[in-house]
């Protein structure tokens, strides 16, 4: 199959690019590059690809395309508040606009990377499955409700959007991020012994290995169309349903002489739920998820100790928020955030 895969050089689909590949799948690329040089390591090799801003695509772009995996976004919450009519126009017009042109080419398949952050404050511990009330309370988040919504009505006999609402990611990527949770937890430990927690740890996360989103993903794409046509899929598992503040007990357990430290500053945060991921593997037999927290925070901290992570790293290079304000200082993007020519 002939896949297009949008966010190639971020932190999911550098990981998830060489899984397609491995599973006979023919890769193209398409990126705006803006993060291509948050590296961690050696270099990764891509596959072939469109440097390009999503905003951009053109119908040129998707053809000869059996199915498209859509990935790419301005991809946390506090970016999102910076500036939340970009995060509309990337995140939601452009994501409709690739669909509609997806569509159009004849693509049947469009996996739609949304989140599970959709159902925000759920206000119970109950386990949200995939029919709860979405209670989105970021720009981010809601960008990915609307999507899903127009996604739908763009739905029809040949053209299967499938709404894949992920856990919050974790676990080493050649292009690091260091702005979600466990991986900004495994790097305070390491650069500062402290596991530094800023809320009071008491909202529930649930979490998913990077790994395990690109299994998850390319099992989807060849699954059945009455499987999973036209569905929305939490993508996790059960076992990494955690507080915060059990997130930074695991960490400090993996990374020796750490201690955890909840501060507390920034209150109790109304984004808090527990999911149900049992959909997903109904639909797909034989999928579950492989990585555990505790084994996460295991892996990030040997990569980080042995790519020599610095805090100038961790706090500049790896963060998606800091990476932006530098290429905008030094002129590189322009205030929309596209490459100055």
């Amino acid at each position: 199959m002939r896949v297009l895969l949008t966010g190639h050089q971020g932190y999911l689909g550098t990981v998830m690019a060489p899984v397609l590949a491995a599973a006979g799948h023919e890769v193209v690329g398409l990126d705006a590059g803006l993060f291509a040089d948050c590296v961690l390591g050696p270099s990764p090799v891509d596959p072939p690809g469109h440097r390009v801003d999503l905003r951009d695509v053109t119908a040129e772009h998707v053809a000869g395309v059996d199915a498209v995996i859509h990935l790419a976004a301005l991809s946390n919450d506090p970016l999102g508040s910076l500036a939340p009519e970009l995060t509309y126009d990337i995140n939601h017009h452009a994501s409709v606009r690739l669909a509609r042109l997806a569509r159009d080419a004849g693509v049947r398949r469009f996996l739609y990377a949304s989140t599970c952050s959709v159902y925000g404050a759920a206000g119970s511990s109950d386990l949200v499955t995939e029919d709860a009330p979405l209670r989105p309370v970021t720009p981010y988040a809601e960008s990915k409700v609307r999507v899903e919504d127009d996604l739908h009505a763009l739905s029809d006999g040949d053209f299967s959007p499938v709404f894949m609402r992920n856990a919050t990611a974790f676990g080493h990527s050649p292009r690091l991020r260091a702005d979600i949770v466990l991986n900004n937890l495994v790097g305070h430990a390491l650069l500062s012994g402290e596991v530094l927690v800023l809320s009071d740890g008491t909202p529930w996360r649930p979490l998913v290995h990077a790994a395990d989103i690109a299994r998850a993903f390319t099992s989807a794409l060849t699954a059945p169309r009455e499987a999973v046509h036209d569905r929305a899929f939490n993508i996790g598992s059960e076992t990494n349903n955690v507080t915060v503040a059990e997130i930074a007990e695991q960490v400090a357990e993996a990374v020796s002489g750490s201690k955890v430290v909840i501060t507390g500053e920034t209150g109790a945060d109304p984004r808090s739920y527990r999911v149900d991921f049992s959909r997903f593997r109904a639909a797909v037999p034989g999928f579950d998820c492989e990585w555990t927290v505790k084994q996460g925070a295991l892996e990030l901290a040997d990569a980080y100790r042995k790519h020599g992570l610095t805090r100038d790293d961790f706090e500049q290079r790896f963060t998606r928020l800091a990476v932006l304000r530098a290429a905008s200082d030094a002129g590189a993007v322009d205030d929309t955030l596209r490459w100055r020519r």
